[in-house]
């Protein structure tokens, strides 16, 4: 944009750490409790005050943020226990809402005693059926891709071997590898000396290594995955609440904020701000990744005449009063702005805008910001 402001924004922390909170806690996109208490001491000065605050909130939001681990891991050894059909017990999942971070740190602590106990059983269950099929004892919901046979020599202490072996295997192993560990087991079946069956569980234990090395793997790429997609989210979040806090800020103004889109939530965070008594004029304010904004003024029709132009100078000059006023409404909120390059009112000839104005009203406008924030 020409003939204009261009800014850095920065969120304050406590905004930050509360609207992930909000995020995990399904809430809208007004601040927690602490993070308004962490902000109100900001803005009073109150440094002691404040970093109380901001130090429950960062508790509460790191609890959060392990409830939401648990929670996901809860789901993957439920699927695993449905997939191998086994009868394991599981804790329920947590919606955590009125809890403090201690409560939700002590769940979390049981909860990860209990999962690992999960996972073991799962594992167990999951040997105990490819040893069952090998030995052909009759079982059900046997893993596939094995074949009965004779026992081997030793069959008994074979068989303890093979099941030792078989609970290193993750019980969440994709398919694939199950069914090539089993298939390697299977091979006990024509094992005929104890040095045969040694050689088959050497090669067992090295599938397992390979399929538990793939499972880790995997279970880093989803967690890669949902960290990003907790990223997208939190960008998301913040953005929402930077452009509703202009759009607040500029309202209380006296001006009226309009989008391109239906909301202000639209892709590219632009939006134009008008005023009554501005019939030729307006701004308009593109917002990136909630860390920069740029507005620049703009004629809805050409300048005819030296009287048109002198009044571009001072629609320009109200226009930056009201974004140094704009900039402190928007530090109580926990918004920061440095600009970084400004364009003195009359320096440059106003561009004409590409785009109509649109004509919906204030009221419209405030109303849909309280929809935001409710």
């Amino acid at each position: 944009m020409s003939s204009g402001i261009d800014a850095d924004i920065a969120l304050d922390a406590a905004v930050v750490l509360s609207l992930g909170m909000n995020r995990v806690l399904g809430r809208g996109a007004g601040l927690a409790g602490r993070g308004a208490e962490a902000l109100a001491a900001l803005a009073a000065g109150r440094a002691e005050a404040r970093a109380a605050a901001l130090a429950e909130v960062e508790s509460h939001e790191r609890a959060l943020r392990e409830v939401v681990e648990r929670n996901a891991r809860i789901e993957a050894l439920a699927e695993t226990r449905a997939k191998i059909g086994a009868e394991v017990p599981l804790p329920d999942a947590l919606r955590p809402d009125e809890q403090s971070p201690d409560e939700l740190t002590a769940w979390c602590a049981a909860t990860d005693r209990a999962l690992d106990e999960a996972e073991r059983h799962l594992s167990e269950h999951l040997a105990a059926q490819v040893s069952a099929q090998i030995f052909a004892v009759p079982a059900e919901g046997l893993v596939a891709g094995t074949v009965p046979g004779t026992p081997p020599p030793g069959d008994e202490d074979v068989q303890r071997n093979l099941e030792r072996i078989m609970t290193r295997l993750l019980p969440d192993a994709a398919d694939a590898e199950r069914r090539a560990v089993a298939e390697a087991a299977g091979l006990l079946a024509g094992a005929g000396t104890a040095e045969e069956a040694e050689g088959v569980l050497q090669e067992v234990r090295l599938r397992i290594q390979a399929a538990n090395r793939r499972t880790e793997e995997r279970r880093a790429q989803e967690r890669r995955a949902a960290a990003e997609r907790d990223a997208a989210e939190q960008a998301e979040a913040e953005r929402r609440y930077v452009l509703g806090s202009i759009t607040a800020a500029f309202e209380d103004m006296g001006y009226e904020v309009h989008a391109g889109f239906e909301t202000l939530t639209a892709e590219d965070g632009t939006v134009t701000l008008t005023k009554g008594a501005w019939p030729d004029h307006s701004v308009r304010m593109r917002v990136d990744d909630a860390a920069h904004v740029r507005a620049s003024m703009v004629r809805e029709r050409p300048a005819e005449s030296e009287d048109d132009r002198r009044v571009d100078v001072e629609r320009e000059r109200e226009w930056c009063e009201a974004f140094e006023a704009a900039r402190d409404r928007l530090a109580d909120a926990g918004i920061r702005s440095d600009v970084a390059w400004r364009l003195e009112p009359g320096v440059r000839e106003l561009p004409v805008s590409a785009r109509p104005r649109q004509t919906k009203g204030r009221a419209g406008q405030r109303e849909r910001h309280r929809e935001r924030h409710n």
